[in-house]
């Protein structure tokens, strides 16, 4: 059995996919379009003066058909609204499976 305390996870591996040319330019004109804010309800999270890491978030996720590079399918998340989305959509795919 695996003493949890003491092992240590696996390192964190980026997505090739994410490493592109054509992918940070996607996230770059997604930021910029959102002029860099949260776009959660109710959010001001604000990236650029504010200091807040955002996220360029896949609105339907790649793993669920959504288009990698178009920036309509992409919205511009603080960590905590990120985590709360990226969540539900998991669990959602999930439950269809």
């Amino acid at each position: 059995m695996l003493d949890t305390r003491t092992a240590r996870p696996a390192p964190k591996v980026a997505d090739p996919e994410l490493l592109t040319a054509e992918h940070k330019a996607w996230r770059l004109e997604v930021l910029k379009r959102a002029h860099w804010r949260c776009q959660w309800p109710g959010c001001q999270a604000h990236g650029r003066r504010g200091g807040v890491r955002l996220y360029a978030d896949h609105i339907l996720e790649r793993k669920d058909g959504g288009a990698s590079l178009d920036p309509r399918n992409g919205q511009t998340l603080c960590p905590k609204h990120h985590q709360v989305k990226t969540a539900k959509a998991r669990a959602a795919r999930m439950r269809s499976t």
